[in-house]
């Protein structure tokens, strides 16, 4: 039997035709409309990097510009492990579970209950998270009650490798938050070139819906560009709320909003890695939520990771959690099925394990269980080889 024997299970939601209409979309709306940046120094790399301002001060991003960024980009890169002696590839079909991502609350199953995080439990999930062989990396997943907001994002890394060698997937609450974060990165590693020849983390950098850069985004991307680290745009359109009500108009708003991000990078720093990602979501008028696990939600995931594919880029989605209160029967339905749609998609970073309550918390009960998840997903993108004999990726 040959490798090509074994047929791994694809989905595809759009044509050929439908993703290029959407990114031609996408560049006018750029060229056109353009992006609100509020950092004079991003402004700055823009305008240097070779974009215009409009006359209503958006900062305007030519298609030209554009398709020189995606011709520098790394079309995918190696994340490492704070050993430096395991990596993984980010990019192609290569698919990576990682639990949450900055959840301010945790289910207290002995009160059956929310309540705030507390270290403790920070502890409690990065140990737990290094035991689970299927979640690939590990994430700044909690923050903290029990310590000065202004440390959290700092706090939470240096609780996260202190009990987890995993590569992390973080993000920065504040402007200055970003420097400590970088300190311990390259102690860790043990060196800033070492740093950037084997990086160990990827940083969040979420756009504001719609078309807007705030200051601490921009400022993260400029700065995890410079350091070699990866940059992951996390766009976060919401139908019908803060970007157009189908799902192909909120798709392009979120190529829109990723690719401008890109430029930034580019911009910043020629070659620097980045994902294209995010956490849209199909809105519920009805409630004022954004269900994280309908299955609208989850085809706005798979689109949007089909278009990043065909631009040469990782990609990235919040898929594979839930929005149920508790750890029921809801909770296993939402989950299970977005994390065999994301396998199915090929998305590259799948981020949300144990999160419940749209994205607000996380249930370290439910963690464990979503592991089981995404070891049956990787089982079903071994295929089904001919010889009979068993075969199981992650």
């Amino acid at each position: 039997m040959t490798s090509t024997d074994v047929v791994r299970p694809q989905t595809h939601l759009l044509s050929r035709s439908l993703v290029g209409r959407i990114i031609d979309e996408a560049l006018d709306v750029l060229s056109s409309l353009g992006v609100y940046v509020e950092s004079d120094d991003a402004r700055r790399v823009f305008l240097d990097g070779g974009s215009t301002e409009g006359t209503t001060g958006r900062i305007l991003i030519s298609r030209q510009h554009v398709e020189a960024a995606l011709g520098i980009v790394p079309h995918e890169f190696a994340l490492w492990d704070a050993t430096g002696v395991r990596s993984f590839r980010v990019g192609a079909e290569e698919v990576h579970f990682d639990p949450g991502s900055a959840a301010l609350r945790i289910f207290d199953h002995t009160e059956q209950a929310e309540r705030a995080a507390r270290t403790r439990d920070l502890v409690d999930f990065h140990r737990i998270t290094q035991r689970l062989d299927h979640f690939h990396f590990q994430s700044t997943g909690l923050t903290s009650s029990d310590v000065p907001a202004g440390m959290a994002d700092c706090y939470r890394m240096f609780i996260a490798f202190q009990h987890c060698a995993k590569p992390i997937v973080t993000g920065t609450f504040t402007v200055a938050g970003f420097r400590p974060m970088l300190d311990m990165l390259v102690l860790l590693r043990g060196g800033a070139v070492e740093l950037k020849n084997k990086p160990l983390a990827i940083f969040d950098a979420c756009p504001s819906p719609p078309l807007k850069w705030s200051a601490l985004t921009a400022q993260s991307i400029i700065d995890c560009a410079r350091a070699g680290i990866p940059s992951e745009f996390v766009a976060m359109p919401l139908t019908g709320a803060t970007a157009p009500v189908t799902l192909t108009g909120a798709l392009v708003q979120h190529v829109a909003e990723n690719l401008s991000g890109l430029v930034l990078a580019q911009s910043a720093a020629p070659g620097a890695p980045v994902v294209f990602g995010g956490s849209p979501a199909a809105f519920d008028h009805r409630k004022g939520t954004p269900p994280m696990g309908a299955i609208e939600t989850m085809m706005l995931d798979m689109a949007a990771s089909q278009i990043g594919k065909s631009l040469g880029l990782p990609t990235h989605a919040y898929c594979g959690l839930s929005d149920a209160k508790c750890v029921d029967a809801q909770a296993g339905l939402e989950t299970g099925v977005g994390a065999i749609l994301a396998a199915l998609a090929g998305i590259n970073v799948v981020s949300g394990g144990g999160m419940m309550d749209y994205e607000n918390c996380i249930s370290l009960e439910k963690l464990i269980i979503d592991h089981e998840i995404a070891r049956m997903a990787y089982r079903l993108m071994g295929g089904l080889p001919a010889d009979g004999r068993d075969h199981a990726e992650g």
